[in-house]
């Protein structure tokens, strides 16, 4: 075991410079959302639809006070509660969208780069149509087709998140498996009668994998940017139903011309950060996991008082 998290913490332990600042500071940051998502019902001081606490209703448009630290917006709700409510509601998009790509698009580019043929053509047609489309506006199109479905739920958001990011997972999974599907491992196994299935599972799998930790955070941050979008345009998820960032800042541009600027200060912080933190995980792993670009710490050399002597100071001696 110990061996094991030995080999496992080795690329982190050997990077130094920027690669390790960027990973800690995202880390750092990614943490603190997490920790909000998790811990969401004991962290915020109201729910996320609360508008009234002790029979008392809250003020609208109320400025920060030490009842309501980032104030209320239109439709009495703690922007603070709001806040911290919409990190669970941008965790849970992220992740299940995450988890349904890697679910999908991981098998079928894994299949389509190792068999080719009629299957390879049929699938690359389908995810570059899908990905010939720009991300905002497929994500609009899928979301809206799933309203009746679903709703403005978390589920129908996912779905659309999952449409549009998986031709990623898919064309780099298929790439990788193309070029490591020739090599002499592959023809070993093989030669030995091992089946299609077990090469697939036991040899490729865990060749081709290695860009989809690096992939999935990128692709979280722009989730992200994605979900509030889609919040913002009245598509996403609604107030009644979940606390949503893009959500709320459509809701703060009536406010705005108001003076009333803490109902879309806050929830554009949060998107800012958790994406800035993504972001910096994402390019992070991408140095430390990566062995072509990730700068090895280098050991000091040590010379002995042999070493340092000259030749010919040895034969003056």
């Amino acid at each position: 075991m110990r061996r094991m998290f030995a080999a496992l913490a080795k690329p982190f332990t050997e990077t130094t410079g920027l690669a390790r600042w960027m990973l800690v500071a995202g880390i750092l940051i990614t943490a603190v959302f997490v920790v909000c998502a998790i811990f969401a019902p004991w962290l915020a001081p109201y729910g996320f639809a609360q508008s009234s606490a002790h029979g008392v209703d809250f003020p609208k448009t109320g400025h920060p006070s030490s009842a309501h630290p980032f104030g209320t917006d239109r439709l009495f709700f703690d922007v603070l509660s709001r806040v911290i409510w919409g990190a669970r509601t941008a965790l849970e998009v992220v992740v299940l969208s995450i988890l349904f790509c890697v679910v999908l698009g991981v098998p079928l580019g894994l299949l389509s780069g190792f068999y080719g043929g009629a299957l390879d053509r049929v699938l690359v047609l389908i995810m570059d149509a899908l990905y010939a489309f720009p991300t905002l506006l497929l994500a609009i199109v899928v979301s809206f087709l799933l309203t009746d479905v679903y709703g403005g739920s978390v589920i129908a958001v996912s779905v659309s998140l999952t449409v549009v990011y998986i031709p990623q997972y898919f064309r780099v999974v298929r790439n990788t498996t193309f070029s490591a599907k020739e090599a002499t491992y592959i023809e070993a196994a093989r030669a030995i009668g091992a089946r299609d299935i077990r090469i697939m599972r036991k040899y490729l799998f865990g060749n081709v994998v290695h860009s989809v930790p690096v992939l999935g955070t990128l692709n979280a941050a722009d989730a992200i940017l994605t979900l509030a979008g889609l919040g913002f345009l009245g598509l996403g998820i609604q107030s009644t139903q979940a606390a949503e960032w893009g959500h709320d800042l459509q809701r703060a541009l009536a406010d705005a011309g108001s003076g009333v600027w803490w109902t879309g200060l806050y929830p554009g912080l949060a998107i800012v950060f958790l994406v800035t933190g993504l972001t910096l995980v994402g390019e992070g792993l991408n140095e430390t996991l990566n062995p072509t670009l990730r700068r090895r710490r280098l050991l000091p050399v040590v010379m002995s008082q042999r070493e340092r002597t000259t030749p010919v100071q040895e034969e003056q001696g």
